[in-house]
């Protein structure tokens, strides 16, 4: 199955990172761009698959890419920014929204009839 999520890609100071807002927790990094591209498909694949083997469902849309600026651009609340202000991150260099395509095993038959498609 194909699928199509966007993806937030950061350029930092000393590398690259990614995540996809659709998808919770899945992150990449890398040292170049290419490479946290490779990266950053690989954990889209390698996260959904792991969502449907385990019957978890899946978005039941993706976020357009409008959506994923603003979802990007969200004000943190005030717990979130006490949180963060543990940590000294260094500021962005550039923000970029990409869609990505990735191909995605599906699962046998009884499997996906308790999964809800994501991307077409």
């Amino acid at each position: 199955m194909k699928l199509k999520v966007v993806a937030v890609l950061t350029e930092m100071p000393n590398n690259y990172a990614a995540y996809v807002p659709d998808l919770p927790g899945c992150i990449s990094t890398g040292k170049t761009w290419e490479k946290m591209l490779e990266m950053i498909e690989e954990a889209i694949t390698g996260h959904v698959e792991v969502m449907l083997e385990y019957g978890d469902p899946l978005p039941e849309r993706n976020m357009s890419m409008e959506e994923a600026m603003a979802y990007h651009c969200e004000p943190y609340t005030e717990k979130e920014l006490e949180e963060l202000s543990k940590y000294d991150f260094p500021p962005a260099l550039s923000v970029t929204f990409k869609e990505i395509e990735v191909e995605v095993d599906i699962p046998a038959p009884a499997e996906a009839a308790r999964t809800v498609p994501l991307g077409t």
